[in-house]
């Protein structure tokens, strides 16, 4: 936080909003206040918003957390993290929680990401300005033993909605031979700017809504970065995604494997994804799919 104020909000002054599954102490609260002159608001999230909910079959979840453990994925034991990753895609969570109804954007910061060099442009502006709806700094290969059956239920949901998926949408994004299977190419939404409103759209809504019924995101390991990333190529203009952001000063603590077993995080390499080589490497879309700035 402190790296945001020094390189970025201190100029521009926008509120931070913190959730948090318990409240919190008032010594964090006070620690984060002396980091910033901008409105700070602490909120809590509901406990049916964030635990599994009681129609998940806990033998199977277990059953599946526990093969994926034996198969090295990473967060495959980890109930917490499918909460995580459950709030942040679903429908009536994070985008819809009371403290982040009267904005229209959000940068997501989280723990462990580091700024080097100074912003001097207001991305949020940028976002307004060209009607943009989604702008992400990375972009990586989601580990298959996670989404098995993602992409399956993408179609059907496409089959059963085709009317609210927009033509000339970022399809090929997701998919290299036309929809037929998923490539695993994401957005990693650790960096995430989004206009809101994409999350709030009906159409988002009721793919989050068909994914939650199906289970995945406790009967196999479903990402917000995935679900997010199919989201945002699906029902907006390839236009609207953008890449790079000029945010390319973020520092990632670990990396993704890119080969052997699927769900390895290496944590000993720390990667800058200004350096053009590194990048190069971590991505996995063409140079030329999406607007550069």
């Amino acid at each position: 936080m402190k790296q945001m104020e020094d390189r970025f909000n201190k100029k521009f002054q926008y509120p931070y909003v913190f959730l948090n599954d318990q409240p919190f102490e008032e010594s964090f609260k006070n620690r984060v206040s002396k980091l910033t002159d901008a409105k700070i608001e602490f909120g809590l999230i509901p406990r049916e918003h964030w635990f599994q909910p009681d129609s998940i079959d806990e033998t199977k979840a277990s059953a599946a957390r526990e093969d994926m453990v034996k198969n090295n994925v990473i967060y495959g034991g980890s109930v917490p993290y499918r909460n995580m990753c459950r709030f942040n895609s679903g429908k009536q969570f994070f985008y819809k929680h009371e403290l982040l109804k009267p904005y229209k954007y959000y940068w997501r910061v989280e723990p462990d990401v580091k700024f080097f060099c100074d912003l001097d442009y207001d991305p949020f502006l940028l976002m307004q300005d060209q009607n943009k709806v989604y702008g992400f700094t990375v972009s990586l290969y989601e580990y298959e033993a996670t989404i098995p059956t993602l992409w399956d239920a993408t179609k059907e949901f496409m089959n059963k909605n085709a009317d609210l998926v927009p033509a000339g949408n970022a399809l090929s994004f997701l998919s290299d031979d036309g929809g037929l299977t998923y490539n695993r190419c994401h957005f990693w939404s650790n960096f995430e700017i989004a206009d809101l409103d994409l999350w709030r759209s009906e159409a988002y809504n009721k793919f989050f809504d068909f994914l939650d019924e199906k289970g995945g995101f406790y009967y196999e390991r479903w990402g917000d970065a995935p679900v997010h990333s199919i989201g945002a190529a699906l029902f907006s203009k390839k236009e609207q995604i953008v890449i790079d952001m000029n945010l390319s000063n973020i520092v990632l603590k670990g990396k993704h494997t890119q080969e052997g077993n699927a769900g390895v995080m290496n944590h000993k390499i720390s990667i800058t994804s200004g350096i053009p080589a590194l990048r190069g490497m971590m991505r996995c879309l063409p140079e030329a799919a999406y607007v550069h700035l």
